[in-house]
């Protein structure tokens, strides 16, 4: 037996040999590591040596080695609890247990199915007996055939006939006696089971009632129709084909992204790797497949949606079944691919609850569409500014008009609705219920629209300075609120205004830039005093949607569009850089967007559907809601706006009036309280930011005028009375030329 220090000996002489051969030295490995750790500890104390302090590269070697990794000399990163702090929990609960609302809806389709079947069936069963009954012969003569078979044992006859044809006369006398046992046994069963059948049969027929006679004698009709029936022809039909998709696997889900030509992800697949990392199982999410995972280093969620057709190609699926989506507070490469059975476009959706019943609280969220999973999306109306863009053809104004009859449901609000198309579209609302209609682009049309929204301007301003005033306890948070709606005195129910084809008014030569300048105002400041602008345009680009209004919509609705300038005007800056690209959708996904509001992130919705007939029904009954409440007013009446002097006013003209020549500058706070003693029905309200604003469309801006009052110099914003006089003398000169 070797001792351990006779290996030691050896092990020690033959390093001795190798270092006197070479000339070098034996490194101590474990030294050599320790020195290696101490040197990169930025910690260690190196005034020892000056040298010490400068890397190898900075000692002018180029060929020495530079650290860029710290050691691993122990663990880094959270800990254990700090990893269970960033842990996600995944709910124990499914979330649509938690929805009353999709329980309801979920618990109501399967009612409507199983009622479904049952009626088919209940109704057609008397042909379903016939249908037995003729059958009963044929399934009468196979089973006599089938017991004589199971009783001669014919089942085995083949292996029998192969032992003779080997020519195998212990294996074929072997067989032989196994048959004959199980003829004698089976031959007893049949005889014992007729004889019981026999009696039994002869017991009812004797001693039963009538009404049991016809049972028994039904049920063995029925049965030996049952097994008479043929393969191809099935007694029952189904009473409902549901849709067959195929399952969503991990081989499936690598093929299609194999199939994109991705680079990282084809290289990945060829050396043997998926080219994606399943962070969770592929589960049934409503009615369709959701599977989650990270694609590979440099590649994201946007590269995927940019291949939307080629990867539905790869799936094997209808593109409106394939939704690749980003996660939101995730990495770019961290994917959700959720697969549906159907078409979203083409699957059946649940009946809209407001479609034949029902009233609506525009404080509170509204059920407008369903997402690819067929759950309810919910809007609340009040407290938004909203931007609706498309290219035409695709719903945009479809969608427009499902939102302003949401709103014609409440009966406080006031509409006024604008169809620049000029195709009625509106109608059924505007002739409805609308306090202010117009359809067209005429210029009186234009004209009626402008007098419209300077009233609107004015409603603001009294309703800002109303809400200033109200106590803290009745109005806390400075907004209307659906207490202060209903309080009729006070003049604060909900004002929804929407225009459809919008870019017809900022783009009009002579009111554009004051419609767009009224507009951008309500967007701003209209939510918190109860108005709410919805805007909707085929040509959501710089002119159509000015800055001013589309950075400020709190709720946007972007169905197909071609480019990423429209997608971004109306989703919102690098919408599409994030991978919310509406430009995905098909020519065929109409009605469905990518919507952006009630506090969420961006999520596809499918809105829904109401038809002519179906919207102007839905608009008798909001009239006649109005009826009851009285507040039905204005068009909706017969009644047209008065061209009163609150229409008609000449504003420059005004200011002209008020400050005489002798005062080249004035305090714009001195001028509007000029002109509300002037006009009071006009102007009344207005403060020096009211006026800023009316004169901007003018190409008139404010100016900083000092005054000394009481020794002490005071600098405000103010007006030049000759920038007035030079725009009237230019505007009555275009006039004139004109």
């Amino acid at each position: 037996m070797k001792h351990p220090d006779d290996e030691n000996e050896l092990f020690n002489r033959l390093e001795a040999d190798i270092a006197a051969d070479s000339g070098g030295e034996v490194v101590d490995l474990d030294k050599a590591r320790s020195a290696r750790i101490e040197s990169a500890d930025p910690t260690a104390d190196r005034s020892a040596d000056s040298n010490t302090g400068r890397s190898d590269a900075e000692s002018g070697d180029p060929t020495a080695r530079v650290m860029v990794d710290l050691p691993t000399v122990k663990a880094t990163g959270p800990g254990y609890l700090g990893r269970l702090l960033a842990a996600q929990r995944r709910p124990v609960v499914p979330l649509w247990l938690k929805s009353v609302a999709e329980l309801k809806t979920a618990t109501a389709w399967v009612a409507r199915h199983y009622a479904h079947s049952v009626g088919y069936h209940a109704l057609r069963s008397p042909v379903y007996a016939a249908r037995l009954t003729l059958q009963a012969p044929s399934g009468a003569a196979k089973f006599v055939g089938g017991t004589m078979r199971w009783v001669a044992d014919r089942e085995g006859e083949p292996v029998r006939l192969a032992a003779v044809r080997r020519e195998d006369a212990a294996e074929y006398l072997k067989l032989s006696r196994q048959r004959d046992g199980r003829v004698r046994l089976r031959t007893l069963v049949a005889v014992l089971a007729m004889f019981v059948g026999l009696g039994a049969a002869l017991a009812i027929y004797v001693l039963a009632p009538g009404w049991l006679q016809a049972l028994s004698v039904g049920a063995v009709v029925m049965a030996l129709g049952y097994a008479g029936r043929k393969a191809d022809d099935p007694v029952i039909h189904r009473a409902v084909e549901l849709p067959k998709a195929v399952k969503l696997t991990s081989d499936i889900v690598l093929r299609a992204l194999g199939s994109l030509g991705i680079p990282a992800i084809n290289q990945a697949q060829a050396k043997g790797r998926d080219g994606f990392e399943f962070t969770a199982p592929i589960t049934r999410d409503g009615p369709g497949w959701r599977a989650e995972g990270n694609l590979p280093y440099g590649v994201t969620v946007t590269d995927i949606i940019e291949r939307r057709e080629r990867l539905a190609s790869g799936l094997r699926r209808p593109l409106g079944c394939v939704w690749p989506e980003a996660v939101p507070n995730e990495h770019t490469g961290h994917l959700v691919l959720w697969v549906g059975d159907q078409d979203m476009s083409k699957a059946k959706k649940p009946a809209w609850p407001l479609l034949k019943s029902g009233s609506v609280d525009l404080f509170k969220p509204v059920a407008f569409g369903t997402d690819q999973r067929g759950r309810w999306v919910e809007i609340t109306l009040m407290y938004i500014a909203a931007v609706i863009g498309a290219i035409p053809r695709m719903g945009k104004t479809f969608l427009l008009r499902l939102l302003l009859l949401i709103a014609a449901l409440d009966p406080r609000a006031e509409l006024h609705t604008y169809d620049l198309k000029g195709t009625g579209d509106l109608d059924p609302v505007g002739n409805a219920v609308s306090h202010r209609h117009r359809a067209g682009d005429e210029e009186e049309d234009i004209e009626y629209a402008v007098r419209d929204m300077r009233a609107l301007r004015d409603e603001l301003r009294r309703r800002a300075k109303m809400i200033r005033s109200l106590p803290r306890d009745i109005c806390p948070e400075s907004k209307v609120t659906s207490q202060l709606a209903d309080m009729k005195s006070l003049g604060l129910h909900p004002i929804v205004v929407g225009v459809d084809e919008c870019q017809v008014w900022f783009e009009h030569d002579k009111y554009g830039k004051e419609l767009e300048e009224i507009c951008t105002d309500l967007v701003k400041r209209g939510p918190a005093t109860g108005i709410v602008l919805l805007l909707a345009t085929q040509r959501p680009d710089a002119k159509a949607l000015p800055t001013g209004i589309s950075a400020n919509a709190s709720a946007r609705f972007c169905l197909k569009v071609m480019g990423q300038l429209e997608n971004d005007m109306v989703l919102g800056t690098s919408a599409y850089k994030r991978g919310v690209r509406a430009t995905m959708f098909s020519w065929g996904d109409k009605g469905i967007h990518y919507f952006v509001g009630e506090g969420a992130d961006a999520r596809i919705v499918g809105s829904v559907y109401v038809d002519a007939p179906a919207a102007e029904a839905i608009g008798a009954r909001a009239r006649k809601a109005r009826e009851l409440a009285g507040t039905l007013s204005g068009h909706a009446l017969g009644e047209e706006p008065d061209a009163d002097a609150s229409s008609g006013y000449d504003l420059l003209a005004d200011i002209l009036a008020v400050i005489p020549a002798d005062e080249p500058k004035v305090w714009s706070e001195t001028v509007v309280a000029r002109l509300a003693e002037m006009r009071p029905e006009v102007y009344d309200g207005w403060d020096p930011e009211a006026l800023a604003a009316a004169l901007k469309p003018h190409g008139i801006a404010t100016v900083q005028v000092g005054r000394r009052i009481e020794g002490k110099f005071t600098n405000k914003r103010g007006i030049d009375r000759s920038h007035i006089t030079t725009a009237v003398a230019e505007r009555d000169g275009k006039r004139d030329a004109g």
